[in-house]
C-alpha cells in the first residue's frame, strides 16, 4: 500500500509538472483526486489494511493528497499568470495612434433656419408661441374668415380626423387662440408643423413647417408691416437685400400682399437661382381683416394688426441652396454633416 501511494504521488507530481494547460491540470486532478480517482480508490481499500496500520496509511494518503493539491494550485497559478501575460502582450495599446473621432449630431437645416428667424423676431420684441397640431375646424378655418362654403377651403386639401377635428393646415390658428385671451397688444410668431394632402416631390410634402407672425396694437399701419419685414429680410439674407410687395389675396388679411426679396446670389441682376427675374418670392402678408379681429373678441375700431406667414422649408432651401425638399427628411448623415 505504501509503495502504491508513493507511485501515485510521484506520477501525479510528474504529470502536473509536465502539463502546460489548465485542461491537462484538470485531467490530472480528476484522475488522482476525483470520486473515481486513484487516491479515492486507496481510501476505499483501507478495509483490507491491518487495523494497526490503518492510521499510518491514512496519514500517508492525506499527506499525498495535500502535496498533490498544492502542486496543482501552484501549477494553475503559473499557467494563469502566463496566459494573462500573453493576453496583455497582444492587447498592448499604442498611445501614439490617432484617436477615432466619435460622430456627433448636427443641427438640422430647418432648425438652423428656425433659430435664425426666432432670433430676429425676438430681437424685435416678439415672443414665440406654440399651438396644437390637432385643431378644430373653427380655429383653422372659420375664425380666419374661411367659412365652410369659402373657395379658399378647397385650395387646402385637409386631413380630417372627424367632421370638426383636423390636422392643422396652417399655424394661424395659434394667433386666434392668443387673441381670444384678450391680452393686448400682441407681438408673436408661431412656428410649427402643418399638414396638407400634397404629393411628395422636390417642392411639396404632406408635412412641412410654417412660421406665422402677428402684431396687434393701436395705430398699426401697412407701413409698419413693410418696415418689419424689410428688417427681417436684411437680417436673414444680408444688409443689401431689397424687398418689394405685390398685391395678393388672403381671406384673413385685407389688404394682402406677397413679398419678394432681391436675389442674394446675383444681387438682383438675374441668374438661374432666381430664374432670371432678380427676385425671389419669400412670404405672404397683410393687415388683419376686421372680421377676424371681431370674431376673436378684439375691437377692430381701436386696434389694428398685421400678419405674415413664411414656409420654414422654403427659407432653408433658399438660404442653403438646397434644390430638393426631400433631402430635408431623408436623414442622410452625409447631407446633414454639411451644416
Amino acid at each position: 500500500m505504501k509503495d502504491k501511494l508513493k507511485e501515485i504521488r510521484e506520477r501525479a507530481l510528474k504529470e502536473i509538472e509536465e502539463s502546460g494547460t489548465a485542461e491537462k491540470l484538470n485531467e490530472v486532478r480528476v484522475a488522482v483526486l476525483g470520486k473515481k480517482g486513484e487516491l479515492t480508490a486507496v481510501l476505499k481499500g483501507m478495509k483490507d489494511v491491518d487495523a494497526s496500520e490503518r492510521p499510518k496509511v491514512g496519514a500517508m494518503v492525506n499527506e499525498a493528497r495535500e502535496e498533490i493539491e498544492n502542486a496543482l494550485n501552484e501549477a494553475k497559478n503559473k499557467i494563469e499568470s502566463k496566459v494573462r501575460e500573453m493576453k496583455m502582450a497582444k492587447e498592448t495599446i499604442d498611445v501614439t495612434l490617432p484617436a477615432i473621432r466619435p460622430l456627433t449630431g448636427h443641427r438640422h437645416p430647418n432648425q438652423i433656419a428656425l433659430d435664425e428667424i426666432e432670433r430676429i423676431f425676438i430681437g424685435l420684441g416678439y415672443e414665440v408661441v406654440e399651438g396644437p397640431e390637432i385643431e378644430k375646424d373653427y380655429y383653422n378655418f372659420e375664425a380666419l374668415n374661411i367659412p365652410a362654403d369659402h373657395p379658399a377651403k378647397d385650395e387646402q386639401d385637409t386631413f380630417y380626423i372627424t367632421g370638426d377635428i383636423l390636422l392643422r393646415t396652417q399655424t394661424s390658428g395659434t394667433q386666434v387662440h392668443e387673441m381670444e385671451k384678450g391680452k393686448l397688444p400682441i407681438r408673436m410668431i408661431s412656428p410649427g408643423r402643418v399638414f396638407r394632402s400634397d404629393e411628395v416631390d422636390a417642392t411639396h410634402s404632406p408635412s412641412f413647417h410654417q412660421v406665422e407672425g402677428l402684431l396687434i396694437d393701436e395705430k398699426v399701419s401697412f407701413s409698419d408691416l413693410k418696415g418689419t419685414l424689410q428688417e427681417f429680410a436684411k437680417e436673414l439674407f444680408g444688409e443689401e437685400t431689397r424687398v418689394k410687395f405685390r398685391p395678393h389675396h388672403f381671406p384673413f388679411t385685407e389688404p394682402s400682399a406677397e413679398m419678394d426679396v432681391s436675389c442674394f446670389k446675383c444681387g438682383g441682376e438675374g441668374c438661374r437661382f432666381c430664374k432670371g427675374s432678380g427676385w425671389i418670392e419669400i412670404l405672404g402678408c397683410g393687415m388683419v381683416h376686421p372680421h377676424v379681429l371681431e370674431m376673436s373678441g378684439v375691437d377692430h375700431l381701436k386696434y389694428k394688426g398685421f400678419a405674415f406667414g413664411v414656409g420654414l422649408e422654403r427659407i432653408a432651401l433658399l438660404k442653403y441652396e438646397i434644390d430638393d425638399m426631400r433631402l430635408l427628411y431623408e436623414n442622410d448623415s452625409r447631407f446633414l454633416q454639411q451644416f
